[in-house]
């Protein structure tokens, strides 16, 4: 129970820490648009560092995380640890990237995270949300052409180990900028490792990378990168 208490008390700690910090980058008038999504990048990659070291996780790699940048970073999606776990392996290749998340999450308690880390909304429920969340999209890539981008296609987080349906949100803005795809899977259920963390020995946690692929066929190539990870 304690250990429970201090866990959260300790990422909610950091995560107003984080929020102070990434809000100086987010409102600074004097660096460009590339420059601030490279410092909230590397701030956030810092912060989810701590965390996994707090909560004793260790991430292994499997395949092979691509040197070039400008690419979309497809994600299987069961826990918010599923972002933790990605920025600490982006914060091994250097890499500089944009969540895409929902406007209900920038309008939870714990928003403001997401809206200053550089994190771009899409609401879903505006007539013209997903027409100005694209063209807000292609403006960015424009800008900044070292920008990856993560998403979640399936649009939600999943309670079992199985994959749903995708979304049409990532195929959309692959084929709109000329984007290739890295299916990533989590091989592991982050929300039960989530609750039994802090540990006390160190916990592995699986994350696989597939080869890159292009937009066409996202769902179904991802399907098949699941077996074949699943069949060894």
């Amino acid at each position: 129970m304690i250990r429970t208490i201090n866990k959260y008390v300790f990422m909610l700690k950091y995560g107003l820490k984080y929020i102070i910090i990434f809000r100086k980058t987010f409102f600074h008038p004097f660096i460009t648009t590339k420059q601030g999504y490279k410092q909230l990048s590397n701030d956030r990659q810092a912060y989810s560092n701590k965390v996994l070291d707090f909560l004793n996780i260790e991430v292994k790699i499997y395949g092979t995380v691509p040197k070039r940048n400008h690419l979309l970073y497809a994600i299987n999606h069961r826990s918010l640890l599923d972002i933790i776990v990605m920025e600490s392996i982006f914060s091994k290749y250097d890499k500089n990237g944009a969540w895409i998340a929902k406007q209900e999450l920038f309008d939870a308690v714990y928003g403001r995270f997401f809206k200053y880390s550089g994190s771009i909304s899409v609401d879903l429920e505006k007539r013209k949300g997903l027409l100005n969340f694209l063209k807000t999209i292609k403006s960015i890539l424009q800008e900044v052409d070292d920008l990856n981008i993560y998403i979640f296609p399936e649009g939600e987080k999943v309670k079992d180990n199985g994959i749903i349906k995708f979304q049409n949100g990532a195929q959309k803005i692959a084929k709109l900028n000329k984007l290739d795809i890295i299916p990533v899977y989590i091989n592991e259920t982050l929300e039960i490792i989530l609750k039994k963390s802090p540990f006390k020995e160190r916990q592995i946690v699986k994350v696989h990378f597939d080869e890159i692929v292009n937009y066409e066929n996202l769902e179904q190539n991802y399907n098949s990168f699941i077996k074949k990870v699943k069949n060894g």
